[in-house]
């Protein structure tokens, strides 16, 4: 495959081995990170189809079952403590049942949370009617309302009480926390030796991730490059550039589906810019991947401060999401089986 040969000729120019990359993630374990942000619950409803109304045209669906999965930031969150990290979670929640499952969720997750409870929003959640693999459709329970000036401050003492984590991720899905006056409100009181990454998504909101000034990496996707820089035209390269230059960060992987990704970074002394293709051998559900791919590309940007290594192995994390059904957290095992696979098959093709 070209797309093998591309990897493996990036992999050599940057003196990346498939054991470096193991053994940057056995460096996971010591880093501990912050993340905040938006929390959703993901819940799949799965149906069996009974027919439509003779009167009005309206499917008629069996209820089979439910499951509900943590999403959002607070999947990332889950991720990052299944790649070994220590992990502290800062949410918003509303006082009522779901509160209780997240809860639940995170102390067996053994994960800490501070979630700040706001009464007078439910707590995010997104419920997809689901028929044979079809989603029919997503009933969303939320509050959209910028989070209140004492929910800002109490989140913000949360940031200045962890001192000596490696990382602050803030995790953005437009459901209130961050908006353009929190985003600075809340970077501000990072202290300046802590890696700060940021992630934006906004499938049904708006949101800009140019917002996220100086920080140290950014995981847009196309979608959400081109709508902060009104650019729908411009090549990806260009674009990247573009949104790497007005964001001011040091690092961009900029997320493209199924195409990939494509990264660049740019320091005193050089620029350097790539792209590394999809590594999903078939694609079961591609919700989450971005999420797996922020928290592996943050620790491993930690342990090899190496763009080159954060990219790879985040790629092959997402690539290892999609091929679970439902939001699932993705282990080291999970991506260590994922490069060993990768591996052999890059062997075969150089014989």
């Amino acid at each position: 495959k070209l797309e093998l040969e591309k990897l493996i000729l990036l992999m050599k120019k940057n003196k990346i081995t498939f054991d470096l990359l193991k053994k940057t993630l056995n460096k996971f374990s010591k880093f501990s990170i912050h993340v905040i942000g938006d929390l959703i619950i993901d819940i799949h409803t799965k149906t069996a189809l009974i027919g439509g109304q003779t009167k009005t045209p309206t499917i008629s669906v069996l209820f089979e079952n439910e499951k509900k999965y943590i999403g959002g930031a607070g999947i990332v969150a889950q991720h990052l403590k299944a790649a070994s990290a220590n992990v502290i979670f800062t949410t918003v929640l509303g006082n009522d049942h779901l509160k209780d499952f997240v809860l639940d969720q995170f102390k067996k997750s053994k994960i800490k949370i501070n979630a700040v409870i706001d009464n007078t929003r439910p707590t995010t959640s997104k419920n997809s009617i689901i028929n044979n693999d079809y989603r029919l459709l997503k009933i969303d329970t939320l509050d959209n309302q910028p989070i209140s000036e004492s929910i800002k401050n109490k989140i913000k003492k949360f940031i200045l009480s962890y001192k000596n984590n490696n990382a602050v991720i803030f995790s953005d899905f437009r459901h209130g926390i961050f908006n353009k006056s929190s985003i600075e409100f809340f970077a501000n009181a990072i202290p300046k030796k802590i890696v700060k990454i940021a992630d934006s998504q906004v499938a049904s909101r708006w949101g800009n991730i140019t917002e996220f000034k100086n920080f140290d990496l950014i995981t847009p996707n196309e979608r959400e490059a081109r709508f902060s820089l009104a650019d729908q035209d411009s090549s990806i390269s260009h674009l990247s550039r573009k949104l790497l230059d007005k964001s001011e960060c040091k690092n961009l992987i900029l997320k493209l589906g199924n195409k990939g990704l494509f990264s660049v970074f740019k320091n005193k002394k050089n620029e350097q810019s790539f792209h590394i293709s999809s590594f999903a051998n078939r694609v079961v559900d591609p919700v989450g991947s971005g999420d797996a791919l922020l928290a592996y590309s943050t620790l491993a940007l930690l342990a090899s401060h190496s763009l080159v290594e954060a990219s790879i192995i985040g790629a092959i994390a997402a690539a290892c999401e999609c091929e679970l059904d439902g939001n699932i957290p993705i282990s080291l095992d999970n991506v260590i089986k994922k490069i060993n696979d990768i591996e052999k098959n890059a062997q075969y093709q150089i014989k």
